[in-house]
C-alpha cells in the first residue's frame, strides 16, 4: 500500500487507532482493579485479616493500597506495560538493562519495570506519530520537513530511553574515577596513621560523600551482615564495572591473601590512580583538535571564505 492510498483514508484512521489503543489500555486497568477488589472482598472476610501480615506473606502489595488513587492507576498501568515488554523483549535484553541500572547506581526493580513500560509506550508512539504526521498533518508540513520531523520524533521514542540510562551509566562512572584517587589518599593516611582498613573506610565514606563512597558503605554493610571481605568486594566491582576499581579490589584480595602491609599497597593504587588520571587528561586535550576540527570545517571556514573571497570576486568581476 503506497503513501497516496493510507492519506485517502483521513483523520478517522488515526482517532479510530487512538480510540482502540485507550480502550485497551482502560479494559487492562479495569481488568486488574477488579480483580484487587475481588481479593480484597475476599480476604475481608477471614477473621483478623491484617493488611500488613498480607502483604508480608506475600498475598497482596502493601504499596498498591497506598498512595492517591492517581498514583495506584499510574503503578497499575506501569506494571501491566512493564510485563507486556518483558514478555516481548528479547532473550537476555531485560538482564542488560538491569545491570546497566546497576551501574547507574539504581538497583530497583521498580526502575526497570518503569523503564519496560515507557519503552512499551515509546514503540506504541511511533504509529501514532505516523498517522500524526502523514495522515492527519495538522501542522501542514510536506515532503522532507514531514519526512525529518517523523524521523526525529521516531528517533527519540526509540532511543531515548536507552540514551539516558548510559548517559546516567557515564556520568556515574565518571564521578567515581575522578573521586577514587582522593579517597585513596585519604585510605592511605588514614591506614598508615594507624587505623585499622575497616575504620579507614568509615572515615573516608564520612568526610568524602559521592557514588565511590556510597559503594564503600555497602560494601561494609555486607561485610558486616556476614559477608566475607573478598565477596562484598568483588560485588561492589560488579556494580561499578570501571578497569580502575577492578585494579584496586584484585590489590586488596592479594593483600590479604598473601600477607602484605595494606598501606604498603594503598600507596602504590593511589600513586597508580594519580597517574592514571593525569594520562585520561592529557588523552582529552590530544582529542580536542580532532573534535574542533569538524566545527571549524562546516562553521568557521565557510564564514571566513564568504568574507574573504566574495569582496575580491566583486572586484573581479567589476573589473572585468
Amino acid at each position: 500500500m503506497d503513501l497516496e492510498t493510507v492519506t485517502s483514508f483521513g483523520p478517522e484512521v488515526g482517532v479510530g487507532l487512538a480510540a482502540l489503543a485507550i480502550a485497551g489500555v482502560v479494559f487492562t486497568v479495569l481488568a486488574r482493579f477488579a480483580e484487587r477488589r475481588e481479593l480484597r472482598e475476599s480476604l475481608s472476610q477471614v477473621d483478623g485479616y491484617d493488611v500488613t501480615a498480607a502483604a508480608d506473606a506475600g498475598i497482596i502489595d502493601e504499596g498498591e493500597l497506598q498512595g492517591s488513587f492517581m498514583d495506584r492507576i499510574g503503578r497499575l498501568v506501569l506494571g501491566n506495560m512493564g510485563s507486556l515488554g518483558n514478555r516481548f523483549t528479547p532473550t537476555g535484553y531485560i538482564e542488560k538493562v538491569r545491570h546497566r541500572f546497576v551501574l547507574a547506581g539504581r538497583d530497583s526493580s521498580t526502575e526497570v519495570d518503569r523503564f519496560m513500560a515507557l519503552r512499551v509506550l515509546s514503540l506504541t508512539a511511533v504509529p501514532f506519530v505516523f498517522v500524526f504526521f502523514f495522515i492527519w498533518n495538522p501542522l501542514e508540513y510536506t515532503g522532507f520537513m514531514r519526512l525529518s520531523m517523523f524521523g526525529l520524533l521516531s528517533g527519540v521514542l526509540v532511543m531515548g530511553q536507552e540514551a539516558k540510562l548510559n548517559r546516567a551509566v557515564e556520568e556515574r562512572q565518571s564521578a567515581i574515577l575522578l573521586d577514587l584517587p582522593d579517597v585513596l589518599d585519604l585510605l592511605t593516611i588514614s591506614v598508615e596513621a594507624g587505623l585499622g582498613f575497616e575504620q579507614a573506610l568509615d572515615r573516608t565514606i564520612a568526610t568524602v560523600p559521592g557514588a565511590l563512597s556510597t559503594e564503600f558503605a555497602r560494601m561494609l554493610g555486607e561485610t558486616r551482615a556476614g559477608s566475607s571481605r573478598a565477596d562484598a568486594m568483588r560485588a561492589m566491582d560488579q556494580r561499578i564495572s570501571l578497569s580502575e576499581v577492578r585494579s584496586f579490589v584484585l590489590a586488596i584480595l592479594q593483600a590479604d591473601t598473601f600477607g602484605v602491609s595494606i598501606g604498603r599497597v594503598l600507596r602504590a593504587q593511589a600513586d597508580e590512580m594519580r597517574i592514571r588520571r593525569r594520562q585520561r587528561a592529557q588523552e582529552q586535550a590530544q582529542k580536542a583538535p580532532v573534535k574542533m576540527l569538524i566545527p571549524m570545517v562546516f562553521c568557521i571556514f565557510p564564514s571566513l571564505f564568504v568574507v574573504i573571497l566574495v569582496p575580491a570576486m566583486i572586484n573581479i568581476y567589476e573589473n572585468f
